[in-house]
């Protein structure tokens, strides 16, 4: 049974439903889905998203990141964790951005989403965005499962090739895909909780594992290698924000929606570039210094075990312990927007259930990467850099209407039929609908699509061009997008809460 009101429940009534699905404790499961988060019961504070935004980037795939501005950038030290701050610090303030939105309408990003969309016209974006996720996940399975299967080869001894060992390899898949729903299952209450605390825990694991990363680095070759060229920092700041906070955008609300009514929305963008911004920086970085005398590790199709031989042998486990903990708490975040993303586009199940969808999505993807094809990472990076078009161009149209809109129609939020107060014309909000078709289009005239070293599978016909070679598609998107929205008329429908008339005639 959907956990969604009836879309003709009144105002009223369907606040009094849902009072009682507050966000829970620790151990309850959250039933709410999509539905607007009453007044009362948005308690959260800023801290709270600093902690979940801490604890979804501390895992080592930042690592890889960083090995690829040296490896095949080829950046300095310096200028690859300046790229790492403006690329991923700032990628992560969009996501503070969107997180506004959730304050004021207290509803997932894609479920607000259709107020500016129309409730049809929503769809490609809600797709495109489950997609993002579905990938992000599938990377983190992926990775994750690489991490027990080395841990399996020094406690019993195991062969670590994956295909080798499928039936050992969907082992690690599995036990990785149950942790994951146990924490995403329970929900909001669970995750804020679970981030917070275990940040401390996996964060000090990694620290304590860079430090010896840290000492093993070829400081002579790190400190001699020639600056890279400006075109090459820029291109490599849309490679991190593209595979950081640019893939996280559309999440932005779905905890926020939580936050306090008063919280300022400048904490919130705070909270979340710092919260995000830190681990990434720090993780990038040392990506980076290993790679300057190391390439190896950008070119691995195991990461895991790449930076695992990096150690002593007895830093294996700690080191490992640590990569699962910090892949699975990035998972948690991941699979939990993605179930409210699955609702978004209609799928009438609990939110409990489209998590299962997901992660049953995800497990497939995994076993694929490791019992089938040939690369891992190329792919990845492939993946992030085309949805990041798409997800740009959005970004675009949505932060745009933002300047308007203070108010979203909880009811008209969950009414799909023809003549809601969101179904616009034929369901669709036309101008922002064809300006995100417009900004896409534009985004991949500059765009190469190539996988690994392999012949590119497409080429933009404007991508040799200046914009094009220095990797500023995506900054052109985001301007074509808000551009041509507020140029085709902007916000629609009621952008400010209704004034609430009260009758004094019986005061009298």
């Amino acid at each position: 049974m959907s956990t969604t009101p009836d879309p003709t429940t009144p105002a009223s009534t369907a606040t009094t439903a849902t009072t009682a699905r507050s966000e829970g404790t620790l151990t309850t499961i959250e039933q709410r889905g999509i539905e607007p988060v009453p007044a009362e019961e948005r308690t959260g504070r800023p801290g709270a998203l600093f902690w979940v935004w801490f604890a979804a980037n501390i895992s080592i795939l930042g690592l890889p990141l960083g090995a690829t501005l040296v490896a095949f950038q080829r950046l300095t030290i310096w200028q690859a964790l300046l790229v790492a701050v403006i690329g991923a610090a700032g990628s992560f303030a969009v996501v503070g951005v969107i997180s506004i939105a959730g304050r004021r309408g207290g509803a997932p990003g894609l479920t607000l989403s259709r107020a500016v969309f129309g409730v049809r016209g929503n769809i490609g974006p809600t797709l495109v965005s489950l997609l993002s996720r579905l990938g992000w996940e599938t990377v983190n399975t992926t990775t994750a499962a690489f991490v027990l299967l080395s841990l399996f080869t020094i406690v019993f001894g195991t062969d670590g090739d994956a295909k080798r060992i499928p039936v050992l390899t969907v082992v690690a898949i599995l036990v990785f895909v149950l942790c994951t729903v146990l924490v995403s299952g329970l929900g909001h209450a669970a995750i804020v909780a679970i981030q917070r605390w275990a940040t401390w825990v996996f964060g000090a694991l990694n620290v304590f594992v860079a430090v010896f990363l840290v000492i093993r680095v070829d400081w002579d070759t790190v400190t001699s290698a020639p600056a890279g060229p400006v075109s090459a920092m820029v291109i490599g700041i849309g490679t991190i924000a593209a595979g950081t906070g640019i893939g996280w955008a559309t999440a932005g609300a779905d905890i926020a929606r939580y936050s306090k009514v008063s919280v300022r929305g400048s904490r919130l963008v705070l909270a979340s570039a710092v919260g995000a911004g830190t681990p990434l920086v720090v993780l990038v970085g040392l990506g980076a210094l290993l790679s300057a005398g190391d390439p190896t590790l950008a070119e691995a199709g195991d990461p895991v075990a790449a930076i695992r031989d990096l150690l002593p042998s007895w830093m294996a486990v700690p080191y490992l312990v640590a990569a699962f903990g910090g892949l699975l708490l990035s998972n948690h975040l991941s699979v939990y927007s993605a179930s409210l993303t699955t609702l978004t586009l209609g799928v009438k199940v609990p939110r409990v259930w489209a998590v299962a969808v997901d992660v049953v999505i995800t497990f497939l993807g995994a076993v694929y990467f490791m019992l089938i094809a040939d690369g891992f990472y190329a792919p990845f990076i492939t993946f992030i850099s085309v949805l990041a078009v798409p997800i740009t161009a959005w970004l675009g149209v949505f932060i745009a209407d933002m300047l308007r809109r203070r108010w979203y129609d909880p009811v008209a939020l969950l009414d799909l039929r023809p003549g809601s107060g969101y179904w616009y014309r034929g369901g669709f909000a036309w101008g922002a609908f064809t300006a995100w078709a417009v900004a896409i289009v534009v985004g991949f005239l500059f765009t190469v699509v190539s996988v690994g070293d392999a012949d590119p599978v497409f080429v933009g016909p404007l991508s040799g061009s200046w914009i094009g070679a220095n990797g500023l598609g995506w900054v052109v998107t985001f301007v074509v997008a808000a551009g041509a929205y507020l140029a085709f008329g902007g916000a629609r429908g009621t952008l400010e809460e209704p004034t609430v008339v009260r009758d004094t005639t019986s005061a009298r």
